[in-house]
């Protein structure tokens, strides 16, 4: 079994994604973290996470990269993330909607095995701002 290692670094990206309400880029995670690492180390830190089965990657609308937390059935070695991902377009903050599953038919003899399905438009807290 391979040794998860723990750093500073990846505990505080970690706590950030955890307890953030939506998924998070890397430019919001560098701005959070201030001088405690560089830009290179939060790349790493987050491919370990996301390896690791803590956290899933989502690209929005613009092809920004964000991160949110997994739920508890993922692992490192298969991510359960097919749900839907809302994208605002004032805030531009992508959050994860769990209980809205896409039900989606293919021709014969293609299989999924993953998607990224986004909605884009207004969230809750920009439509009473």
């Amino acid at each position: 079994m391979k040794q998860v290692r723990n750093t500073q670094a990846k505990t505080e990206i970690l706590n950030l994604i955890m307890d953030s309400e939506v998924a998070l880029s890397h430019s919001d995670i560098q701005k959070k973290l201030g001088d405690l690492c560089n830009r290179v180390t939060i790349y790493r830190v987050l491919e370990r996470l996301e390896n690791e089965g803590s956290i899933h990657r989502i690209v929005n609308v613009d092809g920004v990269v964000n991160f949110a937390k997994c739920s508890g059935k993922c692992s490192n070695e298969q991510h359960f993330h097919n749900h839907v991902h809302f994208n605002c377009k004032k805030c531009n903050s992508v959050t994860c909607i769990e209980n809205a599953i896409p039900e989606i038919s293919l021709p014969d003899n293609f299989i999924a095995e993953e998607y990224n399905f986004i909605i884009s438009g207004i969230c809750p807290k920009c439509s009473n701002a």
